[in-house]
Formats: C-alpha cells, sequence, structure tokens
C-alpha cells in the first residue's frame, strides 16, 4: 500500500516479478482494494501460481511519524508484512512506503544482527564502470565512527554476494584524499576502516563517485540522504536539458533521432527503476524500500533485489563478516603499543 501509486503499480509489479523470476509473492494490504486491483489487472484470468493476498485493515501514511504510527497501527500493511518475515512465512519484504515506518518496523520485528548498533540504507549508484553501492543514504542522521566501519563491511559483502563484484573497492565519502581530512567522525572511521577484513582504498571526494573510483562508498545518513537526491535531481534535469537542446531546431531534431537508441541506453543506465529499491542493511532479515514514486518496473526490480539477497545468502555472510571485523579491530587494538 505503500508510494505515490498504490496499489495499481504495486501490484502490477509483483505480477511483473511473477512472470520474470522463479519465486513466490505476497501482497499484503486490505483485501478488498488489493482483490479489486488484481480483478481490474487480471480481468476474469485465475491469480497465477505463486501469486497470495493477506489482509491488513490499516495504512501508514508518508506523514505520519514512524514509531507512533507502527504502536497504534499494528495491522498495517508494513507490520503485518515485516510479521510474515519475522515469523518466517516470508524470505523477504519489499515497500514503497514510509521509510521511517518500513525501518522501526524491521528494528522491532525483525531486530538488529549482533554487532550492529544502527542499520543502514544502500542504494545502487550508476557510474561509468558499472553501479557503486552508497551506504547510509537516510535511516540513520547521526553516525559514530563503529557505525561507519560496520556500514563498509555490510556494503563490501553485499556488493561481492549480490552485485558480483569480487574484492570490491571500498571507499570513505571526504572533502578530501588525505586521511587527516574532515571532521573527527571521519578521521576516526578512516583509521577503523584501515583495519577491517575488507579493500579499503582511502577516502574519496563526491566528484569521484560517478567516475567509478569505488565500488562502496560509505558516509552517515544525513549525507548520504542529501547526495542520492541531489543526483536523482542532476540526472532527471540533465536528460531534460538534452531533450529540449535537441528538439530547439530541425538540424538537431534530426540528428537526434538518428541518437535515439543511444539515449534510451542512458535512460536506462540512470533511471531508478532498474536499480529497484535499497536494502536496509543490519537488521535480521531482509528489507528492502523501493523509492515512493515507484512504478511497476521499479517494483519488480525491488522484488528482484529481494530475491536476489535471499538467494546469495545475504544475511549470513554479513553476520560472518562482522565476526571477522570484530576479531581484526580487537588484535589491532590488543597490539598496539602504549601511549
Amino acid at each position: 500500500m505503500g508510494g505515490d501509486h498504490a496499489p495499481s503499480v504495486v501490484v502490477a509489479g509483483a505480477l511483473l516479478a511473477l512472470h520474470e523470476f522463479d519465486l513466490e509473492v505476497i501482497l499484503v494490504g486490505p483485501d478488498e482494494l488489493v482483490q479489486a486491483e488484481l480483478t481490474k489487472q487480471l480481468g476474469h484470468q485465475a491469480l497465477p501460481s505463486g501469486l497470495r493476498t493477506v489482509h491488513a485493515s490499516q495504512v501508514i501514511g508518508m506523514d505520519e511519524h514512524p514509531l507512533s504510527a507502527i504502536r497504534s497501527k499494528r495491522n498495517s500493511s508494513i507490520v503485518v508484512g515485516l510479521g510474515l518475515v519475522a515469523r518466517g512465512e516470508a524470505e523477504a519484504f519489499v515497500t514503497a512506503g514510509s521509510t521511517g515506518a518500513a525501518m522501526a518496523t524491521a528494528v522491532l520485528e525483525l531486530r538488529r544482527i549482533a554487532g550492529i548498533n544502527r542499520p543502514a540504507l544502500a542504494t545502487p549508484f550508476p557510474t561509468r564502470s558499472g553501479p557503486c553501492l552508497l551506504l547510509d543514504v537516510g535511516a540513520s542522521a547521526e553516525a559514530r565512527p563503529q557505525n561507519l566501519l560496520q556500514f563498509a563491511v555490510m556494503g563490501s559483502i553485499y556488493a561481492e554476494r549480490v552485485f558480483g563484484l569480487p574484492s570490491p573497492r571500498v571507499g570513505l565519502l571526504n572533502i578530501g584524499e588525505e586521511e587527516s581530512k574532515g571532521n573527527p567522525l571521519y578521521q576516526e572511521a578512516n583509521q577503523l576502516l584501515r583495519q577491517a577484513p575488507i579493500r579499503f582504498i582511502g577516502n574519496v571526494e563526491g566528484k569521484d563517485i560517478p567516475s567509478g573510483v569505488a565500488d562502496v562508498v560509505v558516509m552517515d545518513g544525513f549525507v548520504g540522504n542529501v547526495l542520492i537526491k541531489l543526483a536523482e535531481g542532476m540526472a532527471t534535469n540533465l536528460l531534460d536539458i538534452v531533450r529540449t537542446e535537441i528538439r530547439s531546431n530541425l538540424l538537431t531534431t534530426l540528428l537526434g533521432a538518428g541518437l535515439l537508441p543511444v539515449f534510451r541506453r542512458l535512460r536506462r543506465r540512470l533511471d531508478y527503476a532498474e536499480y529497484g529499491g535499497a536494502p536496509l542493511l543490519g537488521v535480521n532479515g531482509i528489507c528492502i524500500v523501493a523509492h515512493g514514486r515507484s512504478n511497476a518496473l521499479a517494483i519488480r526490480s525491488a522484488v528482484r533485489v529481494a530475491a536476489d539477497a535471499v538467494k546469495h545468502s545475504m544475511l549470513d555472510r554479513i553476520r560472518d563478516g562482522l565476526s571477522e571485523t570484530a576479531a581484526n579491530v580487537a588484535t589491532a587494538q590488543s597490539t598496539e603499543p602504549p601511549s
């Protein structure tokens, strides 16, 4: 029931996912609305194999305070859906609804992975050489050095297991490449990342991300949220400017027609719908948060992201990576000479 165009695009995206991928989908929401939408899209056809519905009588609005809403609306689609994952009746949860409500419910229902203080939202970002994983992009507005270390380990594991990148390069977003750059949070985080069992390449600047200098870039949630929303706005405006300039006269219009396949490929590379949703890393379950303005393709892609995370045993890999990190950091600290 989440998103600007629910439930129509959510149902349409679920049907696309069922058609393309080998999985089962559970639609969670007010039964009357869900059934009416299924009838509208399927006509008199029977429900596809692998699709079922679960009734949830309440919906959490985007303007509601997350904690208050999940406490007062225990039968909301977000709470009921994540409850299915917590009880093992589903392996992953996908929503285009309130990010705050999804995160708060995931922490309460699924609990945090041992060793994780704060979860992180991770989102793919298009670069010259392929997608780069950015985290955190909005789960926590504030962070401590230890949180950034945990984000880096989780991001590295996700990039390796889901993106298929062997030994992914991990960078720390900062205002300069030197170790001494940034505030105390980022200076200390830099030192911790050097002790982690990841391929840490040091600080990276914002201008370096689109060039593909790193496969994973770590930051606190406030910076990450501003960064990703700025990037979305710039991509949309850039495409609009190119379209306007091409149509400015007959000659450029004719030239643009010949380059149409190129522009379509460019749009696909920059389109958020192709990347699906952002996994909430750090909780004991797969939770994917899709964009509020998601269309059917974006929902379908978010379901694919969830299925890939399950297929590649993402949770087990993150737990193992965190255990190895804790051991490495403890060893490094025990061997430091006394001050």
